[in-house]
C-alpha cells in the first residue's frame, strides 16, 4: 500500500511539472493587457464569492492590501468600495476593547489582543483609505492604538514573522500621515528585537518565529526549516516601507541591505517550475507549489526591480518564471487562485495543497504580484 501511496504521489508531482513545463513552453511572457484581465478576473471573482464582509483579523485584512494595490492601479471603483465598506464595517478598528489594562499582544483573537499585530494590519487599509480621502475617523482608532504602544517601554511587539507584514507598513503610513518621528523609531527598535529573534544570518532567512530555530527545530531531513510564506511575509513588508520611508531616515541604508540579502536568499532557493516549496531549503519535507509564499516573493521581487533597488538582469528571470507559475498554474480559469497553504505557521508534511487550495490572503497576495508586474510591463 506505501509503494502504490508513493507511486501515485510521483504521477501527480510528474504530471503537475509536465503541466508547468507546458505552460512556460507555450507562452513565456504576458502582455500588460491580459494581466489587468487577470487582476479583474481574479479580484471580481473573490468579491462576488465574499459579499458578506468579515472581521478585522489579519487574513480579511491581508487580501485588502491586495485589493487596495488593484484599485491603486486600476481605479475599479467597486475595489474601493468594497475595502470601504469592510472598514466600516469594523468601525475603523482592529480589535475593539477600549480597556488599556487588558490590551495584550501575545497570540489572541479576542477583543483584548489590540496591541497584536494580527489585529493592526487593518489599519494599512485605513491609512489608505484616508489619504483618498481624509478623515479622522478613519485613523482615529490606528493613532490611539499605536501611539499607545508606542508609549510602552516593551520592544518585543514582533515576535513572528508574518507580524512584519501585518505592522511595519502601518509604522511608515502613519508617519506619512502624523509627521510624529516616533512611528520611525519604533518602527527600526521593533525590526531590531525581530531580527534578533528569528534572523539567521548564515541562510540570509527569517525564521517564522523563535520554535523554528535550528538546531531546536529541523526539517524531515534535518536542514534549517525556513516556511515560504513567513519569509514572503518579510520581503513584501520590506518592500512596503521601503516605498514610504522617507529618504532621509538613517536607517533606510539597513532596510535597503536587507532587503537585498534576503532577494538573494530567496532567489536561490526558488524551484525550476518557479514556486517556492513551503519548506525553502528542504524541498522533500513538503514537495510541490504553494502560491502564498511564491506571490509575496513575485511582488518583492518585482517591485525591487521596478523601483532600481535589484539589478533586473539577476532578478527578473526568478520573476519571470514565478509568474509563469502563478498565471498559468495557480490562476485558474473561473479566477479562483489555487495552491494556497491554509492558515498555519510551518510546513507540514503530507499536508494537501492543490488547485482548490485558496483562500484570502492568498488572493491579496496574487493581486499584489500581478499589480508589480503590470507596473513592470507598463515600463
Amino acid at each position: 500500500m506505501k509503494k502504490l501511496d508513493a507511486m501515485l504521489t510521483f504521477i501527480s508531482a510528474f504530471l503537475l511539472c509536465a503541466v508547468i513545463s507546458a505552460g512556460c513552453a507555450d507562452k513565456t511572457t504576458a502582455s500588460s493587457e491580459e494581466v489587468t484581465e487577470m487582476i479583474h478576473r481574479v479580484n471580481t471573482y473573490w468579491q462576488a464569492n465574499h459579499p458578506e464582509h468579515g472581521r478585522s483579523f489579519w487574513d480579511n485584512a491581508a487580501y485588502h492590501t491586495g485589493n487596495m494595490e488593484a484599485y491603486f492601479l486600476t481605479e475599479k471603483p467597486e475595489y474601493l468600495a468594497y475595502s470601504k465598506d469592510w472598514a466600516e464595517h469594523n468601525q475603523w478598528k482592529g480589535a475593539k476593547s477600549d480597556d488599556k489594562a487588558r490590551w495584550k499582544y501575545s497570540y489572541g483573537e479576542s477583543d483584548d489582543y489590540v496591541l497584536f499585530g494580527d489585529y493592526q494590519i487593518c489599519f494599512q487599509t485605513y491609512a489608505d483609505l484616508y489619504r483618498l480621502e481624509p478623515d479622522t475617523q478613519k485613523i482615529a482608532r490606528a493613532r490611539e492604538v499605536m501611539e499607545y504602544q508606542m508609549g510602552t517601554p516593551a520592544r518585543d511587539y514582533w515576535w513572528w514573522a508574518d507580524g512584519l507584514y501585518m505592522v511595519m507598513p502601518v509604522m511608515t503610513k502613519m508617519y506619512n500621515i502624523t509627521r510624529n518621528p516616533l512611528y520611525l523609531e519604533k518602527l527600526h527598535e521593533y525590526f531590531a528585537y525581530a531580527d534578533s529573534l528569528m534572523y539567521d544570518k548564515e541562510a540570509g532567512l527569517y525564521y517564522r518565529d523563535a520554535k523554528y530555530v535550528y538546531p531546536k527545530h529541523k526539517s524531515v531531513n534535518g536542514k534549517k526549516d525556513f516556511w515560504a510564506r513567513g519569509d514572503g511575509w518579510v520581503l513584501a513588508a520590506l518592500a512596503k516601507v521601503l516605498k514610504d520611508l522617507p529618504e532621509t531616515d538613517r536607517y533606510r541604508p539597513e532596510y535597503i541591505a536587507r532587503f537585498r540579502a534576503l532577494s538573494k536568499s530567496v532567489a536561490a532557493c526558488q524551484q525550476p517550475e518557479g514556486y517556492w516549496t513551503r519548506s525553502m531549503l528542504d524541498p522533500e519535507h513538503t514537495p510541490g507549489p504553494e502560491t502564498s509564499g511564491t506571490a509575496f516573493f513575485a511582488y518583492g521581487l518585482q517591485w525591487g526591480i521596478n523601483n532600481g533597488f535589484l539589478p533586473s538582469a539577476d532578478y527578473q528571470p526568478v520573476v519571470d518564471k514565478a509568474w509563469q507559475y502563478l498565471s498559468t498554474v495557480a490562476l485558474q480559469p473561473d479566477g479562483k487562485v489555487g495552491y494556497v497553504q491554509p492558515i498555519g505557521e510551518k510546513a507540514i508534511p503530507g499536508q494537501v495543497v492543490d488547485a482548490n487550495s485558496t483562500s484570502n490572503f492568498g488572493v491579496g497576495a496574487f493581486l499584489l504580484a500581478a499589480c508589480e508586474r503590470l507596473r513592470y510591463l507598463d515600463k
